[in-house]
C-alpha cells in the first residue's frame, strides 16, 4: 500500500478523499466507495498501488480511439475498482475488493510497453483515475521514455489532481453516459457536470479526446438526448470523434440490446454537426470509417479491428489536400 494523495484529516481518525466528486468520508478501518483506498488510523492508503488485475497488448482502436496513432497497439493496464456504480456495467468483477491482482510497477509496466513495440501505456479495463498514484508516476516515466498516455475513463476527478495529471497524458477516451443528472444519479450512482468539466479541462489541456457514448434503449436513446450530447461534443470542438456503442444486458441491467437502427438514428443527428461520428460494436458497412469532411475521401478504413490507412499523404486528403484530424506521428 502506498499513502493516497489528495485527502484531509477530520475528526476522530476520519479522512475525506479529495481525489474524485464523490468526496468521500471514511471512518477508520473502512473503504472509500471505490473500494480502493482505505482510512488506517487517520492516513488513507490506496491498496491497489503497484497492483494490476489485466496487462494486454491491444489495439488502440478498441479503446475506442480512432484519432490517435490509428491501426497502432497499445499496452494497456487496469486494476480493480470503480468510482461509478453502473447498473449495465460490463467489468463488475473488477470492482470487489477480493478481485485478484498481481504487482506490477511502473519500471516493469514501460519495460513491458518497450519491449513490446507498443505506441504507449493505455490506463484502461476499470476506472483509472482512481489509480491515480500508481497513473501518475507511471505516465510521467513513460512519457520520459518516449512513450504515449491513454486515460480511457468515466472522468470523474477533481479539477486539481487532473491538472496535475494532464501534462504526461496523451490522449483520452471520456464516456460520457448520458446528458441528464437523473441518469448518472440513478444508474451509476455518480455525477454528470464533473465528467464535463473533465472533457473541457482535457481539451484545454491540448489533450487528444475522443467521447464514447453507450446507448441504452430507452434511458438515454431519445433524439433529444442524442442532440444535446451533440451540442456538447461540438462546443468542445467540431472535429472531436464521438463513439456509439451498443448496449447489451449486463450485470444489474436486463434492458434488451440496442437495435441498430437505432444507432443509425444517432449516428445521423451526430453528423449534422460534427465531423467524426462513429458505431462500436456493431456489425454495419462503413460505420468505423474515417472520411474527410471536405470531399468525403476515404481516409482510414477499419473493419473490426482490422485498420487501413489509404487516402494520406504528408498527413493530407490525397483528394482535396485537407488537413487530416489525425494524430499520426
Amino acid at each position: 500500500m502506498k499513502e493516497a494523495q489528495y485527502y484531509e484529516r477530520l475528526n476522530d481518525l476520519e479522512v475525506r478523499c479529495l481525489l474524485c466528486p464523490q468526496f468521500c468520508t471514511i471512518h477508520n478501518g473502512k473503504r472509500g466507495f471505490c473500494h480502493a483506498r482505505v482510512n488506517q488510523n487517520g492516513v488513507l492508503y490506496t491498496e491497489i498501488y503497484n497492483r494490476a488485475m489485466a496487462a494486454n497488448l491491444d489495439p488502440i482502436e478498441k479503446k475506442p480511439l480512432y484519432h490517435f496513432y490509428p491501426g497502432s497497439d497499445i499496452f494497456s493496464l487496469g486494476t480493480r475498482g470503480c468510482n461509478q456504480r453502473c447498473d449495465f456495467c460490463q467489468n463488475w468483477h473488477m470492482l470487489q475488493p477480493e478481485a485478484t491482482t498481481f504487482e506490477i510497477t511502473a519500471q516493469r509496466a514501460v519495460k513491458e510497453a518497450l519491449d513490446q513495440r507498443s505506441v504507449g501505456i493505455a490506463y484502461t479495463y476499470n476506472e483509472p483515475l482512481i489509480w491515480y498514484e500508481f497513473v501518475l508516476e507511471c505516465a510521467e516515466l513513460a512519457k520520459s521514455r518516449g512513450l504515449k498516455n491513454v486515460l480511457v475513463t468515466n472522468g470523474m476527478i477533481n479539477p486539481e489532481p487532473f491538472r496535475r495529471l494532464a501534462p504526461f497524458i496523451d490522449a483520452m477516451n471520456i464516456d460520457v453516459k448520458s446528458m441528464e443528472e437523473s441518469f448518472y444519479k440513478k444508474i451509476c450512482k455518480s455525477k454528470l457536470e464533473p465528467v464535463l468539466d473533465t472533457c473541457r479541462m482535457a481539451v484545454e489541456a491540448g489533450i487528444h479526446v475522443e467521447i464514447t457514448n453507450l446507448v441504452i434503449p430507452t434511458l438515454n436513446d431519445s433524439p433529444e438526448l442524442i442532440s444535446k450530447l451533440t451540442d456538447f461534443v461540438l462546443s468542445l470542438g467540431k472535429s472531436i470523434p464521438l463513439h456509439f456503442s451498443a448496449y447489451f444486458p449486463c450485470y444489474k441491467m436486463t434492458i434488451q440490446p440496442t437495435p441498430l437502427s437505432t444507432l443509425l438514428r444517432a449516428k445521423e443527428i451526430a453528423e449534422e454537426k460534427l465531423y467524426y461520428v462513429y458505431l462500436g460494436n456493431v456489425r454495419a458497412a462503413g460505420v468505423g470509417d474515417t472520411r474527410c469532411p471536405q470531399c468525403s475521401n476515404l481516409l482510414v478504413k477499419r473493419s473490426g479491428y482490422f485498420t487501413e490507412l489509404k487516402g494520406i499523404e504528408d498527413q493530407k486528403c490525397v483528394k482535396c489536400g485537407r488537413p487530416v484530424d489525425l494524430v499520426l506521428s
